[in-house]
């Protein structure tokens, strides 16, 4: 008997074996810090619903068996209504929507075959792609057309990947359970409830107040999906390898607009161009560069970072954004309280401050002059402490006064997504859109955003993991007061970027330096006697 139970052990090991050759993946469980974490130590933080085999011929399961069946046919069921409208429309199609139509077929299935080449598209099509005009919104008070990205549609297309994977691979799960996941979700359903609210009262036009919530959250799905795929540290590395090369691109191109006279802006944002949208997005990757520059122990490094510092901080400056000048301060001073090196860094924040006005482009330094100077012989400004601001500021200042006046109509659940007039202030615009218990849940999601970025730079040794979760909170304290004039987190160009790092960074103390090997889990089993 006690021989047949051994035999029964190894076959169901051998069961294992292959099944983490097939998978990759691993025990998992749910820590006391929210994270669903291996089994094994130094096993890779994997997915979700993985097995666990008993040491007898009574196998026991960690997932469900119903809602593993759930899990398979769902996903089942999406991707074959997704064929069937696909087989209704195609003969309708011209031939450029074909072409195009061919073309995500064959992302599709490079998707399914390596999911990492597909997110090194993404991130070089996160600030590298065009938009396209596709139709116009109805009932929308912001009288926007509606857009479309190349990187929205390759978030669509990896999206149906990773459904088909799941329907192919039981044990693979929809999300993976981080401290973040509740604050998302949450946040997601204020938006809902109070659109769908407001469309009762015909104060949204439901279809627009969907479509534009829809895209406020697109970025949180890049999160989800990154988090998922992480398996090991050298994957990250790869990543901000591609996240900098991106950048180093588009600051490129950002140069060469500045001989013609413009504000200097991201490619493809149309005629007029979005500066205050590139100024936040490079603020953003030069606390990440600076981060790395304070932590690498290689001087041959430094040289190399500090140079890309300097390279993404000339477009920066002739952005001429003056929200994104805003946020450098804070952003930088961050890093006094962050670096071990506080001395010698904030002499030279003193130096950089003291010789700025001499060395910044004239450009820049006009664009700042112009806030006070534009308005002083006008009386349509608004005036401050005796001070006239120009029209800019005063017509921005102007709604933040609207939305205080205006929200108390409905306190509780806003005017719902897309329900008020275009507020150009990021917190304004969540309190008049979804009410106090929107504000609430958002400043909770911020909080937690930034607990667990700090909870990653503490735990942090490695000097790489040091200087990526301590640029990212430089960086985020940058956006925070972006946000204060501008519609910070729900601008795509910005947001794809930032929840892809703070995948990342949330990821870093849960993952192993290198890949492990199947065989090594198994390994691990047998160790612990499972």
């Amino acid at each position: 008997m006690k021989k047949e139970r051994m035999i029964n052990s190894l076959y169901f090991k051998l069961l294992a074996f292959q099944s983490l050759l097939l998978s990759q993946k691993t025990t998992s469980s749910i820590s006391a810090d929210g994270f669903e974490k291996p089994n094994f130590t130094g096993l890779p933080h994997l997915k979700m619903s993985a097995f666990l085999i008993a040491p007898d011929k009574n196998q026991t399961w960690i997932h469900n068996p119903g809602q593993a069946t759930i899990q398979l046919i769902l996903p089942l069921l999406f991707l074959l209504c997704m064929l069937l409208l696909l087989a209704f429309y195609i003969p309708s199609f011209s031939t450029f929507q074909l072409l195009t139509l061919g073309g995500g077929v064959v992302f599709f299935i490079v998707c399914m075959v390596n999911t990492q080449a597909a997110l090194y598209l993404l991130i070089l099509s996160m600030l590298l792609s065009p938009e396209f005009v596709v139709g116009e919104t109805k009932g929308a008070s912001l009288a926007r057309g509606v857009t479309l990205r190349l990187d929205d549609l390759l978030l669509i297309i990896i999206g149906f990947s990773w459904l088909a994977k799941m329907a192919i691979h039981k044990k693979l799960g929809l999300f993976l359970k981080t401290p973040l996941n509740k604050p998302i979700a949450f946040y997601i359903t204020i938006c809902l409830t109070s659109t769908l609210f407001a469309s009762m009262f015909a104060e949204v036009h439901l279809a627009t107040g969907l479509f534009y919530v829809l895209k406020y959250f697109e970025y949180t799905f890049v999160y989800f999906m990154v988090v998922n795929h992480l398996q090991n540290k050298q994957q990250i590395k790869n990543y901000v390898w591609i996240i900098l090369i991106t950048c180093a691109l588009v600051s490129l191109l950002g140069l060469a607009q500045i001989p013609s006279g413009v504000r200097v802006s991201a490619p493809f944002e149309g005629k007029m161009g979005e500066p205050n949208t590139f100024g936040g997005y490079l603020i953003f990757m030069i606390c990440l560069v600076t981060g790395f520059f304070l932590t690498t122990p290689s001087f041959k490094k430094q040289i190399f970072f500090g140079f890309l510092i300097f390279f993404f901080a000339v477009p920066f400056l002739y952005t001429q954004s003056r929200s994104s000048y805003l946020a450098a301060i804070p952003a930088l001073l961050s890093f006094v309280l962050f670096t071990k090196e506080r001395r010698w860094f904030f002499v030279i924040l003193i130096a950089i401050g003291i010789m700025l006005p001499y060395i910044a482009p004239d450009q820049a330094k006009e664009r700042v002059a112009y806030t006070f100077e534009q308005g002083k012989n006008r009386t349509d400004v608004v005036e401050t402490m005796g001070v006239k601001l120009d029209t800019s500021t005063s017509e921005r200042l102007r709604g933040w006064r609207d939305v205080l006046k205006d929200w108390v109509q409905h306190p509780f659940w806003g005017f719902g997504v897309s329900g008020y007039h275009f507020v150009d202030a990021q917190y304004f615009r969540v309190l008049v859109e979804t009410g106090l218990i929107g504000l609430l849940l958002f400043l909770i999601l911020l909080s937690t955003v930034f607990l667990q970025a700090y909870s990653s730079f503490k735990a942090a040794v490695d000097p790489f993991d040091r200087g990526l979760s301590m640029g990212f909170l430089a960086g985020y304290i940058a956006l925070l007061f972006h946000a204060v004039g501008a519609n910070t987190f729900i601008i795509v160009r910005i947001m794809e970027p930032f929840w892809f790092v703070l995948a990342m960074v949330v990821m870093l103390p849960h993952l192993p330096e290198k890949p492990v090997p199947a065989a090594a889990v198994l390994k691990a089993e047998i160790a612990q006697g499972v």
